[in-house]
């Protein structure tokens, strides 16, 4: 499945450079990868840091979808949110996400 953008969900993505945990996401990644959770982290995995507004624009889910998948993530340590903020699609401060390890 690919997104908007072209981004093939099915497959998962770390890049060399990126440290081993990231490698081993993306791994760990490839059994779900076609779900709603899957291609929240491939995103992530993808492009680093971001916000819901952000992940939901690239992936076509919609922004509750991704609502509901990060803190999955979170309990799996697959991903974390940061300290840093950007400013939603509202206006408001929202924090970014990161895939655990990026």
């Amino acid at each position: 499945m690919t997104d908007q953008l072209g981004i093939d969900f099915a497959t998962t993505h770390a890049r060399k450079r990126d440290p081993q945990t990231s490698k081993d996401a993306a791994k760990a990644a490839e059994k779900f990868a076609n779900t709603h959770s899957g291609r929240v982290l491939a995103c992530l995995l993808t492009f680093g840091p971001m916000t819901v507004d952000q992940i939901a624009k690239i992936t076509g889910l919609q922004t509750q979808q991704v609502n509901k998948r990060l803190p999955d993530l979170e309990r799996a340590e697959m991903a974390l949110p940061t300290a840093l903020t950007a400013k939603s699609n509202s206006g408001r401060e929202e924090r970014l996400w990161v895939a655990n390890g990026s």
